[in-house]
């Protein structure tokens, strides 16, 4: 089976009743129940090397005082750190959300980008959360390539890339856009329920036959 031949269209149809039955990331759960980019936005920022199980509990620690972004310009930094507590580099998260409103409001009059370019140009948005941003919170096409999407991609033999950049940029040319706005809800969730890092569970896999199984880092 060559990189050409993949079947990647089968691979989402196995995927989808079974992604259906598992617990969707936390930014895609914010995303469907609000649909509000300013509070996709922040969960983003916050789900950085944090597990879901923490952005939770920080979201729902912070939104109630700070519901949009009026609200957060507010809030000290000080304040903001007490929220969000024990996400990982939260000192630094806070002083990035602080920066936030206002950075927005002069950039871009208040309002969300919703073009990659744009969005980078924000305090905490790196090229990941700027994609994820873009299609969870703007249905846009965007491909968010975390550790999960770059690890199983590779593994799966689709693609052969170093790093998450070049697994963007490898990913934008053969992957077909119907699935750019799924792949990184479906990989993450997979990656962190049945492809681990460290022994997957293969037996459950719904594409254990497609997969190469290449061992990445």
């Amino acid at each position: 089976m060559s990189k050409k031949t993949f079947p990647i269209h089968e691979v989402f149809e196995r995927l989808d009743p079974v992604i259906e039955k598992l617990e969707a990331p936390v930014v895609d759960f914010i995303a469907t129940q609000s649909g509000d980019p300013y509070k996709i936005l922040i969960a983003t920022i916050l789900s950085a090397r944090t597990t879901d199980q923490v952005t939770t509990k920080a979201v729902q620690k912070l939104f109630p005082q700070a519901p949009d972004m009026e609200s957060l310009s507010k809030l000290t930094v000080e304040k903001i750190e007490e929220l969000i507590y024990p996400v990982g580099f939260y000192r630094q998260k806070a002083k990035q959300l602080h920066k936030l409103p206002q950075v927005l409001q002069e950039k871009f009059n208040g309002v969300i980008p919703d073009e990659i370019d744009d969005l980078i140009q924000l305090p905490g948005v790196g090229r990941k959360t700027a994609n994820l941003v873009r299609a969870t919170a703007f249905h846009k096409p965007a491909i968010c390539v975390d550790v999960h999407v770059h690890r199983i991609c590779n593994r799966w033999g689709y693609i052969k890339t170093k790093n998450p950049l070049e697994t963007e940029m490898k990913l934008r040319k053969i992957l077909p856009e119907e699935y750019w706005l799924k792949i990184n809800s479906y990989l993450v969730t997979l990656g962190q329920t049945i492809c681990r890092p460290q022994r997957p569970h293969c037996d459950r896999c719904p594409i254990n036959d497609l997969c190469r199984k290449i061992l990445t880092k």
